[in-house]
């Protein structure tokens, strides 16, 4: 990704999660690569919890202009490593895509819970007869 420079200073891109959680980042050359530096350990606590599956269903890459260069979808969070410099802790966040199994174990899940619901829901209704009422 770009520097980017407008008027003397320097603006970076920014991942932006889908809660809408922006981390600014130093270099981004893949998604696998994605390096970040907080000024201390505190500051990267309030953010890299926010790494859930969740907000990595769906983020953006921007410029620091606010040029979107990247949509992505379904990421899964990787090990990444971290570095304590002078300048702050430099943290390389890896993120990959979802595999075709991951994604088709998390709709047979979905259609589960839908399933148990309903069975639960007929149970009640059938006990409900079982016990004389009524519908």
């Amino acid at each position: 990704m770009p520097e980017n420079r407008q008027k003397g200073n320097f603006m970076k891109d920014k991942l932006i999660l889908k809660d809408g959680t922006t981390i600014e980042l130093e270099a981004a050359a893949s998604l696998t690569g994605i390096t970040t530096i907080f000024t201390d350990w505190t500051a990267a606590a309030s953010v890299l919890p926010k790494l859930t599956p969740e907000n990595l269903s769906s983020l953006q890459v921007q410029t620091g202009e606010g040029l979107t260069v990247g949509n992505y979808t379904d990421l899964v969070l990787q090990p990444g490593s971290w570095e304590a410099k002078a300048d702050g802790v430099h943290i390389t966040i890896s993120l990959r895509e979802k595999t075709d199994i991951e994604k088709r174990l998390e709709n047979v899940e979905e259609g589960q819970q839908t399933q148990d619901g309903a069975i639960t829901d007929l149970g009640e209704t059938v006990a409900k007869i079982a016990e004389g009422g009524t519908l």
